[in-house]
């Protein structure tokens, strides 16, 4: 029986062999959005990021760098872990390394039960590598003989003895897994996509490497010869995390609660795919909904890169500007599911003009009106804002009920050019000098107004959040700005 009350969230977990970027941030910060927003209305949430640690990539940059491979991964995980002070993640995020001993330990008990279903073999193969990637290609994915993802990577033509899954028994399972699950992907063009993939039909795909080629990984169970392939190990994650196979947070969150995956459109296959196609051989409930982000380009449309001088760090963004300021922009800027543009100057310009010159001038004006002409207001307790249907919007709560809470976030900034507007008509300001009752009422409207605002932010921005409600609560104007201007 479903749970409506338990909500369980995911990203996808990055290699730690390059720096945190932007695209990871949107990520995890819109991941986080919804996180907020179920346990703020009610919901008992598990939210899940990590990062990824095994593979040929990683091995390779820990033997450049002269480490032991641990000691390197131990050092490098430490950038992401940051991530939740840095972004201002929900308290309860929980992080998951795959080289942590109890993931280890899930993903050979999770092999080992696919084995037993009858889903693993083992064969002589040769194939093209993406290292990049970590995943073969065929010819027909590749441009001019290159990864079109790395294609400054030479592919590494693999030949050996390695294990197997029986991708290709699923075809037919999935096909009719998406058949009865109309919103299992979104948005609808990337499920077409998938669905286009699998109906062409699967082919069977390594899931081990030889541990004399390629040492790093999780030793496969009953073969001291071998280690998982990096996507037979990391995958598992999703359920390891939650104590996966005998915890009582996997019956509740993920066979009983509500299951979302949001991850990049470059890993859809992974995980609509290759995913479900496992825990289906497992025997266990595939997931429910996965949200398929587009990519963050350079402000001219072209794709960030090194060697063009567009990439664009979290730590470059946040030297200069609030956390807020960035989580702003990803939510509300960036398009949910197409490629989208960014830059140092596209994030300044959006922070001046809606925050700054938008809800932070607004708070400043309504809150030194209320003190000056000594309003006073009953405001709801917080709990009381998430579950007034009246007064908030449907549409509100539908945009994030259906993952879209760029949606719900600009419903709040419409919300707040109405009260801009109200303000500039009805010059309370003005009025007050002619009709003190009148100029009160407008005033108390506008107090209420932002504190509803002020909670309703939360999810978004939790820090201007907090400072709006503490400016309301109190009647008085934050002595810093709630978003300064930039020199």
């Amino acid at each position: 029986m479903k749970n409506n009350k338990s909500f369980y969230i995911t990203t996808t977990l990055p290699y730690i062999n390059a720096e945190p970027h932007i695209g990871f941030a949107m990520e995890i910060i819109r991941a986080d959005a919804l996180a907020r927003y179920k346990a703020l209305t009610g919901h008992d949430v598990f939210f899940n990021t990590g990062t990824d640690e095994h593979g040929k990539k990683i091995w390779e940059s820990a033997q450049k760098e002269g480490m032991e491979t641990q000691a390197f991964t131990d050092k490098l995980s430490q950038r992401f872990k940051l991530l939740k002070d840095t972004l201002d993640l929900y308290d309860d995020v929980t992080f998951i390394r795959t080289t942590d001993e109890h993931h280890k330990k899930a993903a050979q008990e999770f092999w080992k039960l696919v084995d037993k279903n009858g889903y693993i073999y083992k064969k002589n193969y040769q194939a093209k590598y993406c290292v990049g990637c970590e995943l073969e290609k065929t010819d027909s994915e590749l441009v001019d003989g290159k990864c079109p993802i790395h294609p400054n990577r030479d592919l590494e033509i693999i030949e050996e003895e390695n294990y197997f899954f029986k991708f290709s028994e699923f075809t037919q399972p999935l096909l009719d897994y998406y058949e009865v699950n109309k919103d299992f992907i979104r948005p609808d063009f990337r499920f077409e996509e998938i669905k286009s993939f699998v109906s062409g039909g699967l082919q069977d795909f390594s899931i081990s490497r030889s541990k004399e080629k390629m040492p790093w990984g999780v030793p496969v169970p009953g073969d001291d010869e071998q280690v998982m392939y990096v996507w037979f190990d990391a995958l598992v994650n999703y359920i390891s995390t939650l104590g996966w196979p005998n915890s009582e947070n996997f019956t509740k969150f993920w066979e009983e609660g509500q299951t979302v995956q949001i991850a990049g459109k470059d890993n859809l296959r992974q995980q609509s795919a290759m995913w479900q196609a496992m825990l289906m051989a497992a025997e266990l409930p595939p997931t429910q909904t996965i949200l398929i982000n587009g990519f963050l380009n350079g402000p001219d449309g072209r794709k960030m890169s090194k060697s063009l001088g567009n990439v664009l760090s979290p730590d470059e963004v946040l030297a200069l500007l609030p956390v807020d300021a960035l989580r702003f922009y990803l939510v509300n800027e960036v398009s949910p599911f197409e490629d989208s543009p960014i830059s140092l100057d596209l994030i300044k310009d959006a922070y001046t003009a809606h925050l700054v010159n938008g809800i932070g001038n607004l708070t400043n004006r309504i809150v030194k009106m209320a003190s000056s002409y000594d309003v006073t207001v009953a405001l709801p307790s917080p709990e009381e804002v998430w579950e007034d249907k009246e007064f908030v919007s449907p549409e509100f709560h539908d945009h994030m009920n259906n993952f879209v809470p760029q949606k719900s976030l600009q419903y709040l900034f419409k919300e707040i050019r109405e009260m801009d507007t109200f303000i500039t008509r009805e010059e309370p300001f003005k009025k007050i000098k002619v009709d003190e009752e009148a100029a009160k009422e407008d005033v108390a409207r506008l107090m209420i107004n932002l504190w509803y605002i002020g909670v309703l932010l939360e999810p978004f921005m939790p820090e201007a959040s907090e400072k709006i409600k503490q400016a309301v609560a109190n009647k008085e104007v934050p002595a810093a700005p709630i978003f300064p201007r930039l020199a």
